[in-house]
């Protein structure tokens, strides 16, 4: 059988060697087996290889460099002639996801008085802004004082490791773009004139149409280029997971570049990372829109079999469709909706997209070099969300995923017309009924 393998495999790849046209010189599959040695010879026998594991102890899931002289469709359908070979797919590369103009500048980037918040020196603006009122997170903090080990893992671009508010809680992490430890989105900037000493507190520089960061001129002019139109969002979304969760632990898994870009690879290899480095939670505030991957479907299947709570962002393009991760089973798609409880008009929505929402407009959050910004989207909801996974797991440690989204659903509400899954996230409420009806059953 594997002889005959051998003779298909070598003479389909005679064929398409003749018939090939010079493609890209960097292409990629994503295959999943449960044979390696067959794949390996498969490979050799197609100038493919074998360039590294994404599924860490699990060993089945692996990414192959494509001879540059071979179509990709081609070798895609010889590997999946190989005995064992379960899912071949393209190496995408794909984008962080749309952002939402900004608007105008909160109070809150003014409200600068340190305060402190948890140990840690924070601004007012920060700690006080409406989206933690809506939530009624102050609340939440009042009446439970949850405490523990939780560890929230952050796929994004990274973090900025000496930000005053969260070098305190950040854990190593694993930066993927350059597969080395640590998840510094810093390394992206090559600026001498960058630097987190004397920045001009006084000044509010309009980084793009969608971020209002407080930074010195020289560094906003550094960063004020589509080089760097996501620098920052990784610091961002860490920032608000440690506004709700602030004892969390925090795990930044950067996988995707200051530019908004990421492969499909580094994205599935940061899941099965966050999931054998002992993460409780996985915030992806991110959207492939409707591009569907069977393997990130098998990475959240892996993690919410191992009571691993997932949440997505649902897409900032005001419509009803189904978009991944958010769309996947065993993800918290999160929506967003104003200061008025109404959904963002920039929101998607719909019950395949999301399953509960939270404040989106205008969040203030942390910024690389020791400041802090403003942004809209559903990329800052989803962290919101995902911090109130960690406080109900920091609450019982036995509590499982399927019960965290459970009480998220039964104690959120909004009107039905909105659209918006189970409507509005509520803290309080939903570690009042973790105490109530799940603290009696464990």
């Amino acid at each position: 059988m594997i002889r005959r393998l051998s003779i298909l495999i070598a003479a389909l790849f005679a064929f398409s060697f003749f018939q090939a046209k010079p493609v890209a010189a960097q292409q990629q599959l994503i295959v999943r087996t449960l044979d390696l040695p067959l794949l390996q010879n498969a490979c050799l026998l197609n100038s493919c290889k074998i360039v590294q594991t994404l599924d860490g102890t699990v060993g089945q899931l692996v990414l192959v460099d494509v001879p540059s002289i071979l179509p990709i469709q081609t070798l895609e359908s010889i590997l999946k002639l190989v005995p064992g070979v379960l899912d071949v797919e393209v190496n995408s590369l794909l984008n962080i996801g749309g952002k939402v103009p900004l608007g105008t500048i909160p109070n809150g980037l003014n409200e600068r008085t340190p305060v402190n918040y948890f140990g840690n020196m924070v601004w007012t603006g920060y700690a006080n802004q409406p989206a933690s009122l809506m939530i009624q997170l102050p609340q939440a903090q009042s009446q439970f004082k949850t405490a523990g080990t939780v560890i929230v893992a952050d796929i994004d671009t990274g973090v900025d490791f000496t930000h005053p508010a969260l070098k305190g809680v950040l854990l190593q992490g694993y930066d993927f773009t350059r597969n080395q430890a640590g998840g510094n989105e810093m390394n992206d900037v090559s600026c001498q004139t960058c630097s987190n000493a004397g920045l001009d507190q006084s000044t509010a520089a309009v980084l793009d149409q969608s971020t209002a960061a407080v930074l010195d001129q020289s560094t906003a002019a550094v960063l004020d280029s589509p080089q760097y139109s996501d620098f920052g969002h990784g610091t961002m979304v860490m920032g608000v997971i440690h506004m709700v969760a602030p004892t969390a632990q925090l795990m930044p898994l950067k996988a995707f570049s200051a530019s908004g870009g990421g492969q499909l690879s580094n994205i599935l290899a940061a899941i099965y990372y966050a999931v054998q480095n002992h993460a409780n939670v996985i915030n992806m505030s991110f959207d492939f829109g409707t591009s569907y991957s069977s393997d990130l479907a098998q990475a959240i299947a892996y993690a919410e079999k191992n009571g691993v709570v997932c949440v997505a962002s649902a897409g900032n393009d005001s419509e009803s469709a189904t978009v991944y991760p958010a769309g996947l089973a065993g993800v918290m798609g999160v929506g967003s909706v104003s200061d008025t409880d109404e959904r963002s008009s920039f929101s998607n929505f719909g019950a395949a997209d999301v399953y509960v929402a939270g404040p989106g407009e205008n969040v203030i959050s942390t910024y690389p070099y020791d400041t802090y910004a403003s942004e809209s989207g559903t990329s800052f909801t989803s962290p919101m969300v995902a911090g109130a996974a960690a406080l109900m797991i920091q609450m019982n440690s036995n509590t499982t995923s399927a019960e965290v989204t459970a009480a998220i659903a039964k104690t959120s509400a909004l009107p039905a017309s909105d659209n918006l899954g189970h409507g509005l996230l509520n803290i309080h409420s939903a570690l009042a009924y973790m105490q109530a009806v799940l603290g009696a059953q464990k």
